[in-house]
């Protein structure tokens, strides 16, 4: 399905209203995207919590279908949204548009709301996904994302999915061996990768609404 924008169809207004306000000073998808909202001592952190906070919990359903119907950004701060508010109807929509991978940078963000979901079902659209792109040595689009999610979820459900993806020289390794410049870059290890969906995880599952 091509992009369009809200405007379109009649939700122009929530492009400013949830994806460039700036609580920070700075538009909220940069803040996402960046992760500097995870990092510790980050001055605008309660504000931009807050308000992250409030905006999951009231945005309709026929606003975040806008977002998700646009670009990157938007679909980035949709994402972010359900997966805060744990929105699961949206799980096969989100799981579409991560295998689709119409646009960067916002798949990462499909990745933590499947990771936020929790279930089996969750980890079954990451397996998915990775069963698709991780044999794609040509291209690096969220693979790290999902095998990070997807290793988060197999902690949390005592399952393993992720082995056969993991083990010595398989699919992870082949495809970070044809990207000869991952292949020392600590950030893309299973286990950092593991750690940043718990950060993120971690972070949501802290907040409270007032």
């Amino acid at each position: 399905m091509p992009s369009q924008h809200p405007e379109g169809i009649g939700y122009g207004y929530v492009i400013e209203r949830y994806v460039t306000r700036k609580d920070s000073g700075r538009p909220r998808y940069l803040d996402l995207k960046s992760g500097r909202v995870l990092r510790p001592g980050w001055p605008h952190a309660e504000r931009f919590t807050r308000h992250l906070i409030d905006d999951a919990a009231t945005i309709t359903d026929a606003e975040l279908e806008a977002l998700l119907g646009y670009e990157w950004r938007s679909r980035l701060t949709a994402a972010w949204l359900i997966g805060a508010a744990r929105r699961v109807t949206f799980r096969e929509r989100l799981g579409d548009l991560l295998l689709a991978s119409d646009f960067c940078f916002s798949g990462s963000a499909y990745c933590f709301a499947l990771a936020r979901f929790g279930t089996h079902a969750d980890a079954e659209v990451l397996t998915a996904y990775l069963d698709h792109y991780l044999p794609r040595t040509d291209l690096r689009y969220d693979q790290p994302a999902a095998l990070g999610a997807l290793l988060h979820l197999d902690d949390r459900l005592g399952a393993h999915r992720a082995v056969r993806f993991t083990q010595p020289d398989g699919l992870r390794d082949r495809w970070v061996d044809a990207l000869a410049h991952l292949r020392d870059d600590a950030g893309y290890t299973p286990a950092e990768q593991r750690r940043r969906t718990d950060l993120q995880c971690g972070f949501a599952d802290g907040w409270t609404r007032p």
